[in-house]
């Protein structure tokens, strides 16, 4: 049998909460210290670097921007930052008070979109700093992470049980999901223009085919949280299971791999591939953990759980 090694890297103290992750445009690992108010910065083999912003600000998911910058999220300041690769901080507030952004990504229009949890909107941030704000067709729905597929915006939405998306003319669709509660949250684009998005309270990874068919995979564990996604060159899924501990895959076939993290309960949230082609998560309790190639894999039977929704 042969298992993935997986190696963790303290960043921070544990009281810290490294929580998002991504690849910045200078081969690095960039991440959220949502607790301490920071952006790290890590360059494997090297030694971490964080950049303070307001201990308050809560800064919660980073993606890279079209300008070769990072752009993040303040949940807590309900503020929109941006962050240089040499470390220089912008920040840009928002029309609504108390909106609390989470998700962003950069769209095909070469702007930033983001969800407002708080608020029941989508917003588009363009890189002078100009705010469009969209109003969801639900209210409590609670927008959650968002990513560019195609020529539009995907994005969960937690409390209404749907996937959505928009347009770049603004225009919003719902798409309910076959499983009631099941809590959407992270969500991914696929090579195929598909999206995977992971269904915390249901135990379960969902997969949205571009014509219209959803696919939910139960996971071995049902109770194991998965929390963020991300994929691979090969189109492979890669999610986070924040209540079991575990990183796990899933291809396009429905095989499910999963990899226990060396440190119990370590809480991990965020999760990308690395500049060295390795898998990369974020740990709230200190550290990024690394995994590598190859490993055992535990097939699974999908349910009878398939949707066709309009495009």
């Amino acid at each position: 049998m042969t298992t993935r090694t997986v190696e963790e890297y303290a960043v921070s103290g544990r009281d810290s909460g490294p929580y998002a992750i991504t690849t910045g445009p200078d081969g690095a690992l960039w991440f959220t210290l949502v607790h301490s108010g920071q952006i790290g910065r890590l360059v494997p083999g090297q030694e971490p670097t964080r950049h303070q912003l307001a201990g308050d600000s809560g800064p919660t998911v980073i993606s890279n921007g079209p300008d070769g910058a990072l752009w993040f999220t303040e949940y807590r300041a309900h503020r929109i930052g941006r962050i240089t690769t040499a470390g220089r901080v912008t920040e840009f507030a928002l029309p609504t008070a108390q909106c609390s952004p989470f998700g962003i990504a950069a769209g095909p229009d070469g702007a930033l979109w983001f969800t407002e949890t708080a608020a029941d909107r989508i917003g588009r941030l363009t890189t002078d700093g100009t705010v469009t704000e969209y109003p969801l067709p639900r209210t409590g729905a609670f927008p959650s992470a968002i990513a560019a597929a195609g020529d539009a915006m995907w994005f969960t939405m937690n409390q209404a049980n749907a996937i959505g998306h928009i347009g770049m003319d603004g225009r919003i669709t719902v798409h309910e999901l076959p499983t009631e509660a099941a809590a959407p949250v992270g969500i991914a684009a696929g090579p195929d223009g598909g999206v995977w998005f992971t269904e915390i309270a249901a135990g379960q990874i969902g997969r949205r085919m571009p014509d219209g068919r959803i696919t939910e995979y139960p996971l071995p564990d049902r109770s194991a949280r998965p929390h963020a996604v991300t994929t691979d060159a090969d189109g492979t899924a890669w999610f986070t299971e924040w209540g079991g501990n575990r990183v796990g895959s899933i291809t396009s076939d429905g095989t499910v791999t999963v990899h226990d993290l060396p440190t119990p309960a370590s809480e991990p949230h965020g999760i990308t591939v690395g500049p060295d082609g390795a898998v990369w998560t974020a740990l709230e309790t200190g550290a990024l953990a690394r995994i590598e190639p190859t490993t055992t894999t535990t097939n699974i039977t999908t349910r009878n759980t398939e949707q066709r929704n309009p495009s």
